[in-house]
């Protein structure tokens, strides 16, 4: 370990981080760990089980199953131990997928599982400023379509309700109709059109595939307009109904119809244009969206081929919550925790009160002077000061009755 002279004069100290890196101070930990919490306790009622995969690995295990991610947004590195390229985790998923084909390959499928962590991407969203993306998510392998959809819809809702957010919209897409409809078309067409369908832009998915004389083109041109409400499935349905799309398509309203069925109506929209993740998911996709942030608050889908390229054909769905952009639509409604009871007893750190506070699940810390205790309490946030057997509001410095009920000494 070097001394401070190893430190590059030059270098500023007040804020020494990586672009895209971040600290979490103590308020900001606290509340993402009540947050993750609640999700967690979500998943753990539906039956899934956390595991923690490393934050790195070689590199070749994660590019199986990197999915949408391109290569560069991949953060590499050489493994001093062995001399091979790993990586930062850049997706949660590749590594459950190996979990499931290897270290729990004698457990009988289905699998439940369900992970909290940070990826790490080299690129950032058009709404995102860190590199480190905080998550919770599941992923469900042994259970096929419609059934482990409609239980990750379920799931996604219930977490969503369980975190505070009660008004969010569910976008339903399959990636199906997009492979069906481009698969005919070179990559680099099939790129073109792709972007102007993610885009929305039918004028320039008409002008790509005149172009080249593509096939579908005219069901290809239909898809920006096609997506809302049931409304909208219906008609693409119909306008699709001759297209290679037609299965993924009529796929679709049923899987809008069945969720709707089972009480998420009021929260589903969907669109049979959506490219995002096409070559990697392989039936049902979606995206969360609510009020407050300017990206999606989560994604996840149908991926049934995944767990083959780790040695075990499973068919597997998932998705993933982002900690960030769910904290913003809570905070954007207000939704904020009631404070919890933390004090500081005026007294030595021997003080008996410190010992029956903590025996009650309370946060007790001890200081010797009252007015030290309070200046503390306020910078640090802690909710109440008690000085013998005075209870007093830490933010107020007003004597008040204890926050347990009762008053006086207890």
């Amino acid at each position: 370990m070097g001394d401070s002279s190893d430190i590059p004069a030059s270098r500023p100290l007040d804020h020494p981080l990586p672009a895209g890196m971040r600290d979490l101070l103590p308020e900001q930990a606290a509340a993402r760990r009540q947050l993750s919490r609640k999700l967690l306790e979500c998943f753990a009622l539906y039956g899934y089980a956390v595991v923690t995969p490393p934050v790195f690995e070689f590199a070749e295990v994660l590019e199986r199953g990197l999915g949408t991610l391109a290569p560069a947004d991949v953060l590499r590195f050489i493994e001093p131990e062995s001399g091979e390229v790993a990586a930062l985790r850049p997706d949660m998923t590749p590594q459950i997928a190996r979990i499931i084909a290897t270290r729990l390959r004698g457990r009988p499928p289905p699998f439940r599982l369900c992970y909290e962590g940070t990826v790490v991407r080299r690129r950032s969203g058009r709404a995102r400023k860190h590199r480190q993306i905080p998550q919770v998510g599941v992923e469900l392998a042994g259970v096929s379509a419609p059934h482990g959809d409609l239980e990750l819809l379920a799931l996604t809702a219930d977490a969503l309700r369980a975190a505070g957010l009660g008004q969010f919209t569910i976008d339903l897409g399959n990636a199906g109709v997009a492979r069906a409809l481009l698969s005919p078309l070179s990559p680099e067409t099939q790129s073109r059109v792709s972007e102007a369908l993610a885009h929305k832009d039918a004028s320039e998915v008409a002008a790509a595939c005149s172009a080249v004389g593509a096939p579908n083109a005219e069901a290809l041109a239909a898809l920006p307009g096609l997506h809302g409400g049931r409304d909208a499935l219906v008609e693409g349905v119909g306008r699709l109904a001759t297209s290679p799309a037609a299965a993924q398509a009529k796929s679709l309203l049923a899987l809008f119809d069945a969720a709707a069925s089972g009480g998420l109506g009021g929260h589903l929209t969907a669109d049979l244009g959506e490219v995002r993740g096409f070559a990697y998911y392989t039936g049902a996709i979606f995206h969360v969206y609510a009020a407050g942030t300017g990206d999606a608050v989560g994604s996840g889908g149908r991926y049934d081929a995944l767990l083959g390229r780790f040695g075990w054909a499973l068919p597997a769905a998932g998705f993933g919550l982002d900690l960030d952009r769910l904290a913003e639509a809570l905070l954007s409604i207000g939704s904020e925790e009631a404070g919890s009871v933390r004090v500081v007893v005026v007294g030595g750190a021997a003080h008996p009160s410190l010992a029956d506070l903590r025996a009650r699940g309370l946060v007790a810390v001890a200081i010797q002077d009252r007015n030290a205790a309070l200046v503390w309490a306020r910078a640090w946030g802690f909710s109440h000061v008690l000085d013998a057997s005075e209870w007093v509001d830490a933010k107020t410095g007003a004597s008040i009755a204890s926050p347990m009920g009762e008053r006086g000494d207890r």
